[in-house]
């Protein structure tokens, strides 16, 4: 640790030399070229977010991402979002599921609605759904949620399906469904009995999950309908896990949540099949290296992590992105209304404070191969998650990082502004306890 903090003590004007050399403009979208470079051999491209509510990050990401799919031929893109709430848009994008994307998104329920229900989201699902219309024959870019939480959501949906096409197994959805009904479909009170009376659901749970592995889910060849019943299987199970380890509190139920995204990104990989091609939309304390920031320190991994571990020979490339102040839509405390932010100015012995005082503006960074100077300093990195107080900002936030290693390029924006809500959203009436590192 050592090593870390003298590394936030020597941030200043020496690497402002080394900063300016190595960045990029971006102002347009051609200013992406070198970036596409990097990403030509790559099977696995994750492009993070330093907050689920700021416009450049979700601007700038859709916009990689449309020259991911018309050039490298990226077959879906998987995001921190629910599974039954992706394969509404799934549908919708494919041409299967009538109406507005306003009226699609705004069927999206569960707190924070703002991460998805938003005009930049929106833009570019009306853009991917034309672009599949257009391609003709063909599988069409799919669009899918890699998150953990939709306990009850997935098991409705199983037995919805089980009902009609598989009577036993539907019997066995129903015992699973049954051993949570006295939760009223509130993980809060699952989690805390589960603490209180050494009991849960987890061998009822488990046993459809296999059960539907094993004897296969009945869906007449559509693989596309397998995949939905067997991953809202795998959502059930590890929505089970996730809320049983959350009240223990510690790294488990961050590493069972950060698990279950990458093992979703698998099996989706291995769904679309031999060449197919993944980006990834998830908040940079995912799609980052764990191992280059103090998150290690933890006993925490990550998605980021996991995916150079399993695929760095198909090519993985993670970017990172940052900004220095300006806007930010969040809410003061978990479960409450949104809010438009002020963000205030980066702290000093911080990357953002750096490239801030490096004279930056808008500008992007490709990491090379081997990377020396600033992108070794252990440095600040700001987090901010879907609960924010600026207020409190110098007591948290921020996340000791080797910005280089955690990441294979960056973007940076001195001044940001809060992303665009479809929805105002009221008190949702549970607390899923979500939890964050570092108070983000």
């Amino acid at each position: 640790m050592s090593a870390r903090r003298s590394g936030a003590r020597a941030a200043g004007p020496r690497w402002s030399g080394e900063v300016l050399e190595s960045a990029l403009p971006l102002e347009h979208t051609g200013h992406l070229d070198p970036l596409l470079e990097r990403t030509e051999d790559a099977r696995f491209v994750l492009i993070g977010e330093a907050s689920h509510g700021t416009h450049e990050y979700y601007t700038w990401r859709a916009e990689l991402t449309k020259r991911l799919i018309a050039e490298q031929g990226v077959s879906f893109i998987a995001v921190e979002g629910d599974w039954p709430d992706c394969a509404l848009l799934d549908r919708w994008v494919r041409g299967a599921e009538p109406g507005s994307v306003e009226q699609v998104l705004g069927r999206f329920e569960r707190w924070p609605t703002w991460m998805w229900a938003n005009r930049e989201v929106a833009d570019f699902l009306t853009w991917l759904r034309a672009w599949n219309a257009e391609r003709g024959p063909g599988e069409p870019v799919g669009f899918h949620g890699l998150d953990v939480y939709s306990l009850w959501q997935s098991l409705r949906a199983i037995m919805d399906y089980l009902e009609v096409h598989d009577g036993g197994a539907a019997a066995t959805a129903r015992r699973a469904w049954s051993c949570l009904e006295p939760y009223d479909e509130d993980p809060q009170q699952y989690a805390l009995a589960t603490r209180v009376v050494p009991t849960s659901c987890e061998e009822e749970i488990v046993e459809l999950l296999q059960r539907l592995l094993h004897d296969g889910v009945p869906a007449d060849g559509d693989a596309g309908m397998r995949l939905d019943v067997e991953q809202n299987a795998a959502v059930a199970a590890g929505a089970e896990r996730y809320y049983r380890a959350m009240v223990r509190g510690g790294a488990d139920s961050w590493n069972v949540r950060d698990v279950h995204m990458t093992d979703t990104l698998d099996r989706l990989i291995e769904h679309y099949g031999a060449g197919s091609r993944a980006v990834v939309w998830e908040h940079n304390t995912h799609i980052g290296d764990a191992r280059a920031t103090d998150m290690a320190d933890h006993g925490l991994v990550n998605v980021g992590q996991l995916v150079r571990e399993r695929h760095l020979d198909e090519g993985v490339v993670l970017i990172g992105a940052g900004s220095h102040q300006g806007s930010v839509i969040a809410a003061p405390a978990w479960g409450e209304p949104l809010e438009e932010m002020e963000v205030p100015p980066a702290r000093p012995g911080t990357h953002e404070r750096l490239l801030h005082d490096a004279g930056l503006d808008q500008h992007l960074f490709v990491f090379p191969e081997h990377r020396t100077g600033w992108l070794e300093a252990w440095l600040g990195h700001r987090a901010i998650g879907v609960v924010y107080r600026p207020q409190l900002e110098r007591a948290g936030n921020y996340v000791p990082t080797a910005l280089g290693r955690r990441y294979d390029a960056f973007w940076y924006f001195d001044r940001t502004q809060a992303l665009r809500p479809l929805l105002r959203e009221s008190t949702p009436s549970q607390d899923e306890l979500e939890t964050y590192p570092f108070g983000t």
